[in-house]
């Protein structure tokens, strides 16, 4: 008897999700735990595990689909064992397919000129050869490597397959780097391959996809932030010279003994707690008419994945040293990336910093991550000519902004918190002394 595999109870606040990608199909074996379809939130992507061995026996919801918690994904056959030459089978019935299904319920099956030429060997060849040719097709489909729901995403929004990229992951996995390797190869044969300029191809080329439920929900978030807070933001310059010493002098050692590189961001996490600390303000937020005074420090810290950005949540960081800082920073980022974060891990926060730095950004305004009433934005290092000393010296400096709800965040306080920050990073003793 099968068992009816349905969508599971969804998170809180979540009321639906999207099939975003079968990992089986129709006949192939399962194994109790392995994970079978993938579904996509506006939060996080959801696996969905076998409850025991079998063999998948019809998927009820196709790839796209919208689906409540409780609603019917597929039917499993326990205890069976997969045929030796599982069919191919799609994922769900094509109109053709469906058509088919009913003539042949009513006995009225006939073939499509289409489809008796499909069922045709080509001439010269005979139906041995043939079947011998679709078998070498699907050996060399299941021998295409790895790739994450997210990767295998990109690839497909690319217009790239598998068999096309080459892996570097371990075990031979497909990474992102990897497919956008593929794309920029691609996109530089293409370009080669362009017409000069004295011709004209008459091509205009539009693509329109759907909206990640991701990315819907970033556009949804960021609308609402700008009509409902009153969003200024302040600047200010920091001079990185003693970081970026600290760091040279014991980058070896750190990693050494932590396991972990030691980056900028946990410094500006750490000087953000004790500003925040002082300006409780920036750590508040608004309910209605009343203000959140939060006694905690739970530091948001923006990730961007080919999905979109999302803000995973550092709990207590004013509690936890540089490098177990930096650890939590390279795992979220790492599973961000692989659509593997949980709702936990992205819900609350009291405020957030985004490095666009690391995309070559000099200076950008943020916006609020509501409901939190600030954000802090950190960018590129460059060498500039600043004054010191009564001369003019080169100096690593970095602009920074913080943008904030002028609600209930006053403009001085807005500056004393980043004056606050910039005193911290420019003398990060300072970090260790609490002065």
């Amino acid at each position: 008897m099968s068992i009816t595999l349905k969508t599971p109870e969804l998170p809180e606040s979540v009321q639906d999700a999207t099939v975003a990608a079968w990992h089986k199909r129709p006949g192939e074996a399962v194994h109790q735990d392995e994970n079978i379809v993938d579904l996509e939130t506006d939060k996080v992507v959801l696996e969905v595990p076998a409850p025991e061995d079998g063999v998948l026996e019809e998927v009820l919801q196709p790839e796209g689909a919208t689906v409540k918690a409780g609603d019917p994904l597929a039917k499993l056959e326990p205890g069976a064992a997969a045929p030796e030459q599982a069919p191919a089978g799609k994922l769900a019935p094509s109109a053709d397919e469906a058509r088919v299904a009913g003539e042949a319920a009513t006995g009225e099956a006939k073939a499509t000129p289409t489809e008796e030429a499909a069922m045709t060997p080509p001439t010269g060849e005979s139906p041995t050869k043939a079947a011998a040719t679709a078998a070498e097709t699907e050996a060399a489909e299941a021998m295409s490597p790895y790739a994450s729901p997210s990767v295998r995403r990109e690839l497909h929004a690319a217009g790239l397959s598998e068999a096309e990229v080459k892996p570097s992951g371990e075990k031979g996995h497909i990474r992102h780097e990897d497919v956008q390797r593929a794309l920029l190869a691609r996109q530089a044969q293409t370009a080669q391959a362009a017409p000069r300029a004295d011709e004209v191809t008459g091509e205009r080329e539009e693509r329109r996809v759907p909206m990640t439920r991701l990315r819907a929900r970033i556009a949804e978030r960021l609308l609402a932030a700008q009509h409902n807070a009153a969003i200024l933001t302040t600047f200010n310059e920091i001079d990185m010279s003693r970081v970026k010493a600290l760091r040279e002098r014991y980058r070896d050692s750190f990693q050494q003994v932590h396991g972990i590189k030691l980056g900028y961001t946990s410094f500006f996490v750490a000087a953000a707690c004790e500003a925040l600390k002082q300006y409780p303000e920036v750590n508040a937020s608004i309910d209605a008419n009343e203000i959140v005074y939060h006694g905690y420090y739970d530091i948001g810290v923006a990730v961007s994945t080919p999905r979109g950005l999302v803000v995973p949540i550092i709990r207590n960081a004013d509690r936890l040293s540089l490098a177990e800082i930096e650890r939590q920073i390279k795992d979220y980022a790492q599973r961000a990336r692989d659509a593997q974060l949980t709702l936990e891990e992205l819900t609350g926060g009291t405020f957030t910093i985004t490095n666009g730095g690391v995309f070559g950004s000099l200076l950008s305004t943020p916006i609020l991550n509501p409901p939190q009433t600030g954000i802090l934005g950190m960018h590129k290092i460059e060498d500039r000519p600043v004054a010191a000393d009564s001369q003019v010296v080169i100096r690593p400096i970095m602009y920074v902004a913080l943008s904030y709800d002028h609600r209930l965040i006053d403009g001085a306080t807005a500056v004393q918190f980043l004056v606050r920050v910039k005193a911290l990073i420019e003398d990060p003793a300072r970090l260790l002394l609490k002065v």
